[in-house]
């Protein structure tokens, strides 16, 4: 009996080792598996059939560029000698043409204006009055007795500009372009304007040594109420006794081509200043009527 107990616990114990045995023999190591196939098990199905419907890309290299062509270099500038400093050069103020006019007869007739340049050979002769200011000197002895005799009137005239140069105008003529510049006019606009008021340099009459910018002591603003003083009331009545004329009127503007400066007188001898005065007429009008009758006398 106990044998027979012992012999099916043996049996039982030889059927869980074959059993075990069997598992073994049917157990296969499962193959490795690849990158893509382990990347799909990490995305979820509906990620997988979206990247199924992606296109495929293809990669295309670009075809390798030609060379860029080389192209000479320009050769440096030869080196030149360093000229001397000079002033910028002027903007240029080109006005219509005016009329022409005759040479003048004699240095007191020459006409200086926006269409009419100084000569280029022009000499003067300066000669200094007791405040510093120069004039030509053949205008000296007639300026010191004008201004003597307004000072006997009482009056107090002073001259705030005579003689000027080439230099001197044109930083006159400069800053008056900057100056309407600054206040909004166009360069065309500021050219025309300050043209106007200050001679282009090589148009000023100032240049002449002839030419002379009187005002009151009390009153020197360069403006239409300089009119309004007792000494400007008394230059226009009597500068033509003293050979000077009042050089730009306020009814000649379009004649002159400068506007209205009840201050500027200009010295043409005492009896051209008489004529002047008796005909009514500004400079340029002077002379063209003067060279008609000269004209007329000579026929």
């Amino acid at each position: 009996m106990k044998w027979m107990v012992r012999a099916a616990a043996l049996l039982a114990s030889l059927l869980l080792l074959l059993t075990a045995a069997h598992a073994l023999a049917g157990y296969k190591q499962p193959a490795q598996e690849g990158l893509a196939e382990l990347d799909a098990r990490l995305i979820s199905p509906w990620e997988t059939e979206k990247i199924a419907k992606l296109p495929e890309l293809t990669v295309v290299t670009p075809a390798p560029e030609d060379p860029p062509e080389r192209t000479a270099l320009p050769s440096a500038p030869s080196p030149r000698e360093e000229e001397p400093s000079r002033p910028a050069a002027l903007p240029e103020s080109r006005s219509p043409e005016g009329p022409v006019f005759p040479e003048a007869e004699d240095w007191q007739l020459l006409l200086v204006n926006p269409w009419n340049e100084m000569p280029e050979d022009y000499e003067v002769t300066l000669k200094a009055l007791p405040d510093g200011q120069k004039v030509d000197e053949r205008a000296y002895d007639d300026l010191n007795a004008m201004l003597e005799a307004c000072r006997d009137a009482g009056l107090r005239p002073k001259i705030c500009s005579s003689y000027r140069t080439q230099a001197k105008q044109t930083y006159l003529y400069n800053n008056k372009i900057t100056r309407l510049r600054n206040a909004g006019y166009s360069k065309a606009a500021a050219l025309e304007e300050a043209g106007r008021w200050v001679a282009r340099p090589g148009t000023s009459e100032h240049q002449l040594g002839l030419a002379l910018d009187i005002v009151s002591s009390s009153y020197q603003a360069l403006t239409k109420k300089q009119e309004k003083t007792a000494e400007q009331k008394w230059l226009m009545e009597h500068c033509w006794e003293y050979g000077f004329i009042l050089r730009y009127p306020s009814d000649k503007s379009e004649i002159t081509g400068i506007g209205y400066e009840p201050w500027h007188y200009r010295y043409v001898g005492r009896e051209v200043a008489l004529d002047v005065r008796e005909s009514g007429l500004c400079f340029e009008e002077y002379l063209l009527l003067r060279q008609e009758t000269l004209s007329a006398n000579r026929a």
